[in-house]
């Protein structure tokens, strides 16, 4: 008499283990956040309105000499990692849990696609995060390895700092309502427009691929969740972490360069904005510390203008998120993006010039 294979699972055990799975990231995603970030950001909403500060400036509270040294870089790296580290951590437990608890075939179907709905999805998910770019490139990462389209992962990767819901709030008590429609304009330009556009740089994946993926998918889920999920654990610990303290440590290391002390005859140049929106962009810092950046550099007499591109390209990307992701995305999307960051930031610059 043949013997019952107990281990085969039915269609609707495994609907029931989707469904639980789901249910378990969604809940430790809403603590770890809650924790990390909604609470308190809550109590700094809170100092913003009654202070008009949210703290002093990462980059210290007066203008550097330049000149690099170890002692730059260490001092600086402890206080953004001491900034950082919880939700750095919560992006890659998130980042590796996606990979083995959501349903693969769900997350192909609505951000495997190139078209624009697939982009707005993931934009639009990014808001709840709140995290920097180097926060959320292991979740970005994540779901590339799930073959989330390029345009998806960019619009949460991007959305993240750009549109984040609590620096707004703090940019509009801190700088002034002006300073957060340019953030929410380009931010909304950077998220939805340059993420979608930026699939035209990658290779274009048909129909057929995504439910070669799907059936990819449903075969290693198949593996043991615990196996799976330390697998990949490892891996993103392995290439992130390293290349993540590294890099910061260079920013930190030459961070005095790339925000020289400007003259008064240059603190509203197009050519500072030009050379504030390229260091900008390579310079990495925690979430919401441009509003400090920025407050403090206008003090010393930095103009709109500068302070205005500033806005733009010091939360979107820097050079250590990128290399976080490198592996994830095509080069050419990348570089696109990095110049698309830029120009964002020359432009936001020259409307500050004079409404700022």
């Amino acid at each position: 008499m043949a013997q019952i294979n107990s281990s085969v699972i039915t269609p609707k055990q495994a609907s029931k283990m989707t469904i639980v799975y789901t249910m378990i990231f969604l809940l430790i995603a809403i603590a770890g956040l809650a924790y990390v970030k909604w609470l308190p950001y809550y109590q700094k909403s809170i100092l913003a309105a009654t202070s008009h500060s949210i703290g002093t400036s990462i980059l210290g509270d007066k203008p550097n000499l330049p000149s690099a040294s170890w002692d730059n870089a260490w001092s600086y790296s402890l206080a953004y990692f001491n900034s950082v580290w919880k939700a750095a951590v919560l992006g890659i437990l998130l980042g590796s849990l996606l990979q083995v608890l959501l349903p693969a075939n769900w997350l192909l179907k609505v951000l495997g696609k190139t078209n624009f709905r697939s982009t707005a999805a993931a934009g639009i998910a990014a808001l709840p995060g709140m995290m920097c770019t180097c926060c959320s490139a292991p979740i970005a990462v994540g779901l590339r390895k799930k073959n989330a389209s390029v345009g998806s992962a960019l619009a949460f990767w991007l959305g993240n700092p750009a549109l984040n819901p609590a620096t707004l709030i703090f940019m509009t008590f801190v700088l002034s309502w002006k300073f957060t429609m340019l953030r929410l304009v380009f931010g909304v330009i950077l998220t939805f427009g340059i993420s979608y556009l930026a699939n035209r740089f990658a290779p274009t994946v048909e129909t057929a691929d995504i439910n070669h993926f799907i059936k990819k998918a449903e075969k290693e889920g198949s593996q043991s969740f615990s196996i799976r999920w330390l697998k990949t654990m490892k891996s993103m610990i392995l290439y992130i972490v390293p290349s993540y303290i590294l890099s910061v440590l260079l920013m930190g290391a030459v961070r005095v360069w790339l925000f020289p002390h400007i003259s008064e005859a240059a603190a509203n140049s197009l050519m500072t904005v030009i050379i504030f929106a390229i260091t900008g962009m390579l310079f990495v810092i925690p979430t919401a510390a441009e509003i400090p950046i920025i407050q403090t550099l206008m003090s010393f007499g930095l103009g709109g203008g500068p302070a205005a591109a500033l806005l733009i390209v010091l939360p979107s990307i820097s050079l250590p998120s990128m290399l976080l992701v490198w592996g994830s995305f095509p080069k050419k999307v990348l570089f696109f993006v990095a110049g698309a960051v830029v120009m964002l930031g020359v432009l936001s610059g020259i409307i500050g010039m004079f409404i700022l």
